[in-house]
């Protein structure tokens, strides 16, 4: 009965004006106020600052400069060898697997649509279908700057409106098509092995997302989809393990990969992702590992 309220409450609730409100107060320079919820947070969500390259709470002057906090070099080396793709967050796998058709796996009785995900696209959509998709949920004690699983030139980006349930596990269990129903950045690079989309699903309290070419897409929030494209002129070109976008406050991401083109490593769902471990193998292309490992920021 209290899950079923949890998640009968989100219907409810002004999601919107709730996120931006606490947006605002997590982008606010409130002194000892910020300092205190900064503090709360960490013993409530058991945060390791010891990663951290800046480990004392008291020199963040605004929660989300603490929320979005870098890691020291050495927390995430990437760790990839050959062929082989790296996780691209800290977090743990929701689901992965098969793109059947047009439909995405979301939890037991659940499947979502690839071209609604995707901006109700189907020129973006087509060529993943028969793919692999994974799932990755951050959860609010993790990493959440987004970093890239392969070497990859941007074509494509997309801002898509929609609602701001939580992307917790209880609720991708209860809402239907939750992924391709929430506000997202939709983001497409061509790769070493074909098209790769990474989405960055926003949630309830998520105060913005944001890319490391762009800068803040959400907010202000808009009623109609958003399409941005790219070409050579723009480059925009990322290496393997470098960051590509951030989470104010915790939300989840999607990755696709074009069919017969990449197999997953060991993964389940519920298991810990952390950013630079193998996440997939590439089948029959020539993937080099990057020279030394990516800082995690500058």
């Amino acid at each position: 009965m209290i899950d079923w309220l949890k998640v009968r409450a989100q219907y409810i609730l002004p999601k919107h004006l709730l996120s931006r409100l606490v947006g605002s107060l997590a982008a606010a320079e409130a002194g000892s106020v910020t300092q205190f919820f900064i503090k709360v947070f960490i013993k409530a969500f058991d945060v390791d600052m010891s990663e951290a390259a800046n480990q004392d709470p008291a020199s963040y002057k605004t929660f989300n400069a603490f929320f979005t906090r870098s890691l020291k070099p050495e927390a995430r080396p990437i760790q990839t060898k050959e062929n082989e793709l790296c996780h691209a967050v800290d977090g743990a796998v929701s689901q992965f697997g098969e793109i059947i058709g047009d439909q995405i796996f979301q939890a037991k009785g659940h499947n979502y649509s690839l071209t609604t995900l995707l901006g109700g696209k189907p020129e973006l959509a087509n060529v993943f279908k028969g793919g692999r998709f994974a799932t990755i949920y951050l959860s609010p004690k993790d990493y959440h700057r987004i970093h890239m699983p392969i070497e990859g030139t941007l074509t494509d980006m997309l801002h898509v409106p929609g609602e701001l349930f939580s992307v917790n596990p209880l609720t991708a269990q209860n809402v239907p098509g939750l992924f391709a129903r929430n506000e997202r950045v939709v983001t497409i690079f061509d790769t070493p092995v074909g098209k790769v989309a990474i989405v960055l699903v926003g949630a309830t309290i998520v105060a913005s997302i944001e890319t490391v070419w762009a800068g803040n897409i959400t907010p202000p929030a808009g009623k109609t989809v958003q399409h941005w494209q790219y070409d050579e002129t723009d480059n925009i070109n990322l290496s393997q393990g470098e960051e590509m976008g951030r989470f104010k406050l915790g939300s989840t991401i999607v990755v696709c990969f074009e069919p017969n083109k990449i197999e997953f490593a060991d993964m389940q769902a519920g298991m810990v992702t952390r950013l630079g471990t193998h996440f997939a193998s590439a089948i029959g292309h020539d993937i080099q590992p990057p020279h030394s490992p990516k800082d995690n920021e500058k």
